[in-house]
């Protein structure tokens, strides 16, 4: 069999095409290659260069772009072709701007008739292939809910929401904790939207009276995964559908404390807390703070320094709902199980479970019931290191949070180590000094980069650790309320959640509007 050639095997090796940065696609391919052979194959023109009588088109390719497909529009535009390789997501985000540009606004999405979505939707049940990066094959609204997700992954938006109105469809991604309107589609669009997206979640299509659940995962190009967990509700004016995208690569998440932007002190107080062989460490904050990103970064530095203390390993075991995010991908050797309430597995019977497989440290994702935190507390109590979530406002709420739950206070105060809250506030983006650049201002889901007018781009976590000393420990068991904690943890030189997030906005981190927007209200 004759091995297939690559794209430089096929094409003539003129000058130095890895190094030519990239201009406008030439008239000739845009006119000549269509749009759906350009995305599938994620090849684009850079331009071409009139060399005596011959003429060279610059191509701007993927590593796994077929070379065969590249020989094949050399072909089509009858040139010499050089190509150099580029990013695939990038590279798609370039092709779909270059051919809106020429044909017009993306919005143009037509669904002829209820029949023709029907049958769009019938062949999206048999598709296969999930990478967004393809178009072959895939009906209108199939492409379109797969840009919908490229853009929202591009921005690295955290959700994807679909809202039918009475007069149109507004599309929204939330990024850096912020709810952004990116696009308005005709009311039309509304139900094969969600019937396309409850198609991808294995969802039941023909029920619309009530919520469901679903899950999928797509790809982009070769070399990112996303899961996504979708979540559908029926509306006044149809069902609306919420997207959360979760990468899967263990990259795309802090490694280390530096990454978490915690202060030396007050990572130096929870890491000494957190490397005890026995107690309880709870890490506080609302939905979306950052708690099981910074419970993972523990636990990986846990599992990496296991070892080097004293020549043993540590036995770490998680309960979560859901497993968020892979460890064992990281080469980490942590267990992790699910919560699976239809077959009875909750927080409080999977710790139970746990605490039967010799654990050394224990992770359960949150504690909701008394149950699960007279569990933790008698596992803490017993040997063993128990890191857990509470959704409490700060930390020394926490300590009457677990009151309130039924945990005696003398367990509370005898089991209780350390505790973290945590916020996340956005950063300003320091390519434009806060100012807003990149993006589309109008609202379009457009391809440029940078913070998209926002003068922010990216987050980090505002903390405030209550170690729990003798003075504490003493009043909690004696039945001290949240204002006597708070009170004694200030005296021990614990920073409050609102002073942390003002520093970082004194030392241009952030900005003081921000960290009053998120901050608003705490003491």
């Amino acid at each position: 069999m004759t091995p297939t050639p690559s794209p430089a095997d096929l094409v003539e090796p003129i000058g130095t095409a890895s190094d030519r940065h990239a201009t406008k696609p030439s008239h000739e391919f845009l006119s000549r290659i269509p749009r759906d052979f350009a995305r599938r194959h994620l090849m684009l023109s850079e331009g071409r260069d009139e060399r005596g009588v011959n003429t060279v088109e610059h191509l701007a390719i993927a590593e796994h772009s077929d070379a065969a497909a590249v020989h094949n529009a050399g072909v089509a535009l009858g040139v010499t072709i050089a190509t150099r390789t580029c990013d695939p997501e990038e590279l798609a985000r370039r092709i779909d701007t270059a051919y809106t540009e020429v044909s017009g606004s993306p919005d143009a999405v037509e669904v002829a008739t209820s029949a023709e979505t029907a049958e769009e939707i019938e062949r999206a049940l048999a598709l296969s292939d999930q990478d967004l990066l393809s178009t072959a094959g895939k009906g209108p609204v199939v492409k379109l809910v797969d840009a919908m997700l490229f853009e929202a992954a591009g921005r690295d938006a955290s959700d994807l929401h679909v809202q039918p109105l009475a007069d149109q469809v507004l599309i929204r991604v939330r990024v850096d904790g912020v709810l952004q309107t990116v696009r308005t589609l005709p009311s039309r669009l509304a139900a094969p939207l969600v019937s396309r997206i409850k198609v991808m979640g294995r969802m039941d299509i023909a029920e619309k009276r009530i919520a469901q659940d679903g899950r999928a995962t797509v790809s982009i190009g070769s070399g990112r995964t996303i899961d996504l967990r979708i979540s559908t509700l029926p509306t006044t004016y149809g069902e609306r559908a919420v997207i959360r995208l979760l990468e899967t690569e263990s990259t795309a998440h802090p490694v280390d404390f530096d990454a978490l932007g915690m202060d030396e002190r007050t990572r130096d107080l929870f890491l000494g807390r957190a490397s005890r062989s026995s107690g309880i460490v709870l890490v506080t904050g609302p939905t979306g703070s950052g708690k099981t990103t910074t419970l993972y970064t523990t636990l990986r530095w846990l599992a990496a320094r296991s070892g080097k203390l004293d020549g043993g390993d540590l036995n770490i075991m998680t309960i979560e709902d859901p497993v968020e995010y892979e460890l064992s991908t990281a080469g980490v050797a942590i267990s992790q199980a699910q919560v699976n309430t239809k077959k009875g597995v909750t927080f409080a019977s999977g710790l139970r479970h746990i605490l039967r497989q010799d654990p050394d440290v224990v992770m359960v994702g949150e504690i909701r019931d008394k149950e699960t935190a007279q569990t933790a507390i008698q596992a803490s109590l017993t040997g063993h290191l128990v890191f857990s979530t509470l959704h409490t406002n700060d930390a020394a709420s926490a300590v009457t949070r677990l009151v309130d739950l039924g945990v005696e206070p003398y367990l509370v105060s005898a089991s209780l180590s350390a505790v973290l809250a945590q916020r996340l506030v956005r950063t300003r983006h320091a390519a434009c000094e806060g100012q807003g650049c990149g993006g589309d201002d109008s609202g379009g889901m457009g391809g440029g980069v940078g913070c998209f007018g926002s003068g922010y781009l990216g987050r980090t976590a505002v903390f405030e650790l209550l170690v729990v000393d003798d003075a504490i420990q003493e009043a909690i068991g004696r039945g001290a309320t949240a204002g006597e904690v708070r009170s004694l943890a200030r005296a021990a030189g614990s920073v409050s959640l609102r002073d942390a997030g003002l520093i970082l906005a004194e030392r241009g981190v952030t900005t003081r509007v921000e960290a009053e927007r998120v901050l608003l209200g705490l003491s």
